[in-house]
């Protein structure tokens, strides 16, 4: 396969990574991070030196959250997210995450060997936000696949 999908994530923190609110999310970053970077078709993710991307500041609002990751196929992105113990980070989200109202995520697909940069997946997290899923920018439930 010529391409691999690329997604980028936001989310919106109920307090900064450092407060008691948070404890229960940033105890199991390095175990999430650490299964996906073990997970079949995982190539890459936005990470700092310190090996997460909580500490990157991508928005105006210091508690807005970015995540990015490079991966072989939707199929291999799919089973992380949703048939992984990341699954339950996304159960107890309403824990720790304010409940963002516009889409807060979008996949597309970049030429095998590229890494996005946070500035790019802002870029298509704003058209799939303007235009809705199409095949440049899609979402898990409406996905596009190159030929």
């Amino acid at each position: 396969m010529n391409y691999q999908i690329a997604q980028i994530n936001i989310a919106q923190a109920q307090d900064s990574m450092e407060s008691e609110t948070m404890k229960g999310f940033v105890e199991r970053l390095d175990e999430i991070n650490y299964l996906a970077d073990k997970s079949a078709g995982f190539v890459w993710r936005l990470e700092t030196e310190e090996g997460d991307a909580t500490a990157i500041q991508a928005f105006d609002d210091p508690l807005m959250i970015v995540n990015m990751s490079v991966w072989e196929d939707i199929e291999s992105l799919k089973n992380y997210v949703y048939k992984s113990m990341h699954v339950e980070l996304i159960r107890d989200r309403d824990a720790w995450f304010n409940k963002i109202t516009k889409v807060h995520q979008v996949l597309w697909w970049i030429p095998k060997g590229h890494i996005p940069s946070v500035e790019e997946g802002k870029e298509k997290l704003s058209v799939l936000q303007q235009d809705g899923p199409n095949e440049e920018v899609f979402t898990f439930s409406k996905s596009f696949y190159k030929k």
